[in-house]
């Protein structure tokens, strides 16, 4: 298996109801607000021309809807599906922190959902299949928190370096190499 130092570039979905809100979404399927799709639409003159090997976003309609309207054709990628919130889907850090004092998405139990670690894998299994799918460009759509992880691993750091990294709805980020470490290179572009 040869493994390949590609250039991974990012987006994030367009603007949700859930997002604007700052409620986690997680695995609800919500679609783009009216601004959501036309910012993802203005992605696409700046992915015109540009060449990508693999192609893939997560199968939920906000990331699909998103690679659209930015004029891409992705195979679905169930790993990059956004953290499973469990019992705080749909609700935002400050009602959870009424329950749960000093509550954090990246050191504290998420009941019924997902640990960071099994997150953490996931971007882990995609970030491999790039390398081994992708010779020079790839590009994948998906969630903000799920694409954080994803950038912290790529540069090998723990997944909760993740916690420094915010990511805004349609933005462009880009994931490359320098003489053999991988980088971020560009980040909410």
């Amino acid at each position: 298996m040869t493994m390949h130092e590609p250039e991974l570039w990012l987006i994030r979905h367009g603007l949700t109801e859930w997002a604007r809100d700052r409620r986690h979404t997680g695995r609800t399927d919500l679609p783009l607000l009216p601004e959501g799709e036309e910012k993802a639409a203005a992605l696409a003159p700046r992915l015109a021309g540009v060449h990508f090997d693999l192609q893939l976003a997560s199968p939920l309609q906000r990331a699909w809807r998103t690679a659209e309207l930015a004029g891409l054709d992705p195979k679905a990628e169930p790993d990059a599906l956004e953290w499973d919130y469990g019992d705080y889907e749909g609700i935002t850090t400050a009602q959870i922190q009424e329950q749960v004092p000093g509550w954090s998405i990246w050191s504290s139990p998420i009941p019924n959902g997902e640990s960071l670690a099994q997150v953490s894998a996931r971007a882990d299994a995609v970030i491999a299949r790039v390398r081994e799918q992708a010779q020079t460009r790839a590009v994948l759509v998906a969630h903000a928190h799920y694409l954080r992880i994803l950038a912290a691993r790529w540069i090998g750091q723990d997944a909760s370096v993740a916690a420094h990294l915010a990511l805004h709805t349609s933005t462009l980020s880009v994931l490359a190499w320098d003489r053999g470490t991988p980088i971020i290179d560009q980040w909410n572009g």
